[in-house]
């Protein structure tokens, strides 16, 4: 039976990724002066504007303005041309965390409600959905040809679009692939066309050793001219890209965003606790798939529920699963924030490129 399956990814300059970026990077800052910091954070980025609001809990004061120009900078967005820059005004807008929230998660408990999940599958070497893979390893490496200039036209920003071809639910083709990027109209859209097919799209799709599109499958730029991108074309806000953040709407969602948030917020923490457990699970060859899902009650150290999936493709009891699974981690608050140490800086990395799929952070981490 074949099938197919779209996803999305977004450039580390797209704007809702600057604004992911700097929350996170606010995140970071808290965390390394003080592991107990209180942070949640949103940014907001138009035409040459950069807002920042939320709450703060921290013994000294964060020098805002410094992080978020310094990563607005790294990005790409120094040129007046693109009508915004790390010397855009700034507002802020940061005060302390709600004593009535804070009440409640100084004694353990959970910074907000909700519910999260985890999801994992055999079907790519990063135990992630092969659509949602290709789409980041896109944009990560049309980044990285922008910066080292192997194509120097490309400006900061971008998007890319994955269609797979699935033949009996295992991954077999890449039927499609959209690009979007903003250029230098010296180059023409044809041949940046051409030179995106040479340096991104075939050295990705070779590395999974799957059938690559032709040129006639490539969509790039899909009216036809992209010269300005960034904060003046789209204005970007925290937390918009929750499903480019997961799994490219291969698994559920609970609806929770990850970035600018400290991790006794359970939407991060708990959905990285459900991540781990999930490509665990996978790893050990327990089941094909799996899909962990937990709920949490705001001001409670333990989960609501909790169930783990396998879609009928377990390779032990459910019994077993379970009895493995529950064994890995502790899901109270306090107990996943101690067991993947989620108290330190790391989560800027995680905001661009997806939080998962990548080695090097602790929820990625196989026993």
């Amino acid at each position: 039976m074949k099938t197919h399956f779209t996803s999305e990814s977004v450039a580390a300059g797209h704007p809702d990724k600057i604004c992911d970026q700097i929350s996170d990077a606010i995140v970071d800052a808290a965390l390394a002066q003080y592991p107990k910091s209180r942070v949640a954070v949103e940014t907001l980025v138009t035409v040459n504007r950069i807002v920042l609001a939320g709450e703060v809990t921290t013994p000294k004061k964060l020098n805002y303005e410094k992080i978020a120009r310094g990563v607005i900078k790294s990005l790409g967005y120094t040129k007046d041309l693109y009508n915004f820059t790390y010397k855009s005004p700034l507002s802020i807008y940061i005060h302390e965390q709600s004593p009535d929230i804070a009440v409640g998660v100084d004694d353990g408990g959970a910074g907000d409600q909700g519910m999260m999940f985890g999801y994992a599958t055999d079907e790519t070497p990063e135990f992630m959905p092969m659509p949602i893979l290709l789409a980041h390893r896109l944009v990560e490496r049309m980044d990285q040809v922008r910066e080292k200039k192997i194509i120097p036209a490309l400006r900061p920003d971008g998007k890319s679009e994955v269609k797979i071809v699935y033949e009996n639910g295992k991954p077999k083709a890449v039927e499609r692939v959209v690009l979007a990027v903003p250029h230098d109209p010296k180059v023409s859209n044809g041949q940046l066309k051409n030179l995106l097919f040479e340096h991104v799209v075939k050295p990705v799709v070779r590395k999974y050793k799957l059938k690559a599109p032709a040129l006639k499958d490539v969509i790039v730029n899909g009216t036809g001219k992209w010269e300005i991108g960034g904060p003046a074309s789209d204005t970007g806000v925290t937390g918009r890209k929750i499903i480019v953040d997961t799994y490219g709407a291969f698994a559920r969602h609970g609806g929770g965003a990850f970035s600018g948030k400290d991790p006794t917020k359970v939407d991060r923490s708990a959905a990285y606790a459900a991540r781990y457990i999930a490509k665990n699970i996978v790893a050990h060859r327990l089941a094909k798939r799996a899909e962990v899902r937990v709920a949490y009650v705001i001001g409670h150290r333990e989960p609501l529920a909790k169930a783990i999936e396998t879609f009928g493709t377990e390779k032990k009891s459910m019994k077993t699963i379970e009895d493995f699974a529950w064994k890995l981690l502790d899901l109270s608050v306090g107990g996943i924030i101690e067991g993947l140490k989620l108290r330190r800086p790391m989560y800027r990395e995680a905001a661009r490129y997806g939080h998962f799929g990548r080695n090097g952070f602790p929820w990625e981490k196989i026993i």
